[in-house]
């Protein structure tokens, strides 16, 4: 009895967000700055809290920098689709907002509430992380090695950490690979 109390956890998986369910709450989303927030997320792999702290400063062309970042170094680098690119200059230039202004000028709790009612939109509980590992599952999927999705999506530091994000591989997608590398 003891020992089924203290054993320790077993890893924790999450619910993969789907592409096409990212996509819907994406495109449903009206507001411009709602929008960008969550597409950084889910398109850069950013936590709420780095998309936040962006200024126009940070920002060079498709590359972002996140000065003092979560994992304690100086600065970490995200980059992201043009597509986003040119949509964040536009809000930027749309908005006058000055270089070291902050591009999204809310609180996390509003972050947190913007990416929640996205969720509620398509009928699902989101939170800002699961945005993130979407962007980590799905690059995995499609076929980037596991280390850049780990040091460039992610920005994690060991490939153990990156592993806990990636969802179960089911049946069918099992054999899809499967096909695809063999068939």
């Amino acid at each position: 009895m003891l020992k089924k109390l203290y054993r320790t956890p077993g890893p924790i998986r999450w619910t993969i967000l789907e592409k096409e369910v990212v996509d819907e709450i994406i495109f449903r989303t009206i507001k411009p700055r709602n929008r960008l927030i969550l597409e950084l997320m889910a398109r850069g792999g950013m936590r709420i809290g780095e998309v936040l702290k962006l200024t126009p400063s940070d920002i060079e062309d498709r590359k972002l920098t996140l000065r003092a970042p979560k994992s304690g170094k100086e600065r970490e680098i995200v980059f992201i689709p043009q597509k986003i690119a040119d949509r964040l200059k536009e809000y930027i230039t749309r908005k006058g907002i000055g270089s070291d202004q902050r591009i999204f000028p809310i609180s996390y709790t509003a972050g947190r509430e913007v990416v929640n009612k996205a969720g509620k939109v398509v009928g699902i509980h989101l939170k800002p992380h699961d945005l993130r590992r979407h962007a980590a599952t799905y690059a995995s999927r499609s076929g980037v090695p596991i280390e850049i999705v780990s040091k460039v999506i992610l920005r994690h530091a060991n490939l153990s950490t990156t592993q806990r994000y990636l969802g179960t591989v089911s049946d069918v997608e099992a054999i899809r690979w499967i096909d695809n590398l063999y068939g």
